[in-house]
């Protein structure tokens, strides 16, 4: 009696399960990889290029008080601010310190919101057209919420009446929180120079000194935007000394010589 031959389980359909299996597994160790550098290493070498770029900036220090060498305190100037040109595309022309986000917090501001070359590289980014900082209109910029040192990372924590400090060479801007909302990316009102004025409406004659910050929401995804916007409440010369706001919260204003450029933020 002939007997048949051992076959293995499965046959052919088996086997291709075996390799599926292989390369989902395969897969998955690569998306792994891949979160790990979205989420992780992006944010590393964006932090080191956001310090090397604060370390070259040629700007003067703040100035301190004779007798004791702590930093001097800036005068609140309210009456019109002194207002700098827009600069070329990609020029980093500011820096944002954000006190409710801790005392180490600051990120370089760059002309343009181009994803590759200024927020993916640079930090926060300045929508081009709209008001420079201390001007009428609003001063409208955008930073990346999630990866590539997410400079508005904690950008839904702000609360009304929050300090934003703005500092360009010469000048400090000192703004307030007013308020928040969520909007879709469409909706690029929130950036209009009065902030809810629809594209192509006549811009009526302006009051205000705005500042308004766009990112990404829900965290990781592109779905909506969140907004934040503030108000100027003064601003003062470098020369006279550092931000009472900045002061409090043990912000320290470093040369550029005394930056680490091997460190992050």
């Amino acid at each position: 009696m002939r007997h048949a031959r051992g076959r293995r389980p499965g046959g052919v359909f088996g086997s291709i399960v075996g390799v599926v299996g292989e390369l989902l597994i395969t897969a998955g160790v690569f998306l792994g990889l891949f979160v790990v550098w979205q989420l992780w290493w992006t944010d590393v070498q964006a932090e080191r290029i956001h310090t090397q770029v604060l370390a070259e900036l040629e700007w003067p220090d703040p100035p301190k008080v004779e007798a004791d060498e702590g930093p001097a305190v800036a005068s609140e100037h309210r009456g019109k601010p002194p207002v700098m040109d827009e600069p070329a595309e990609g020029t980093v022309f500011g820096q944002l310190y954000v006190p409710r986000w801790g005392a180490d917090y600051v990120s370089p501001i760059a002309q343009g919101i181009d994803k590759a070359t200024i927020l993916d590289r640079l930090g926060i980014g300045h929508y081009p057209g709209t008001a420079m900082p201390g001007d009428l209109g609003n001063f409208a910029t955008a930073g990346h919420r999630t990866t590539y040192g997410k400079p508005y990372h904690l950008v839904a924590d702000l609360t009304e009446g929050d300090p934003l400090v703005v500092r360009t060479a010469k000048t400090w801007y000192v703004y307030r929180v007013t308020e928040h909302e969520i909007v879709y990316p469409n909706q690029v009102e929130v950036v209009s120079p009065v902030p809810g004025l629809e594209p192509g409406a006549p811009v009526p004659e302006l009051t205000q000194r705005l500042m308004t910050m766009t990112a990404c929401h829900p965290m990781y995804s592109a779905a909506q935007r969140y907004i934040v916007h503030g108000e100027l409440d003064y601003w003062a010369p470098v020369d006279e000394g550092t931000p009472a706001e900045l002061l409090d919260a043990g912000v320290e204003i470093q040369a550029a010589g005394d930056q680490d450029l091997t460190g992050v933020r």
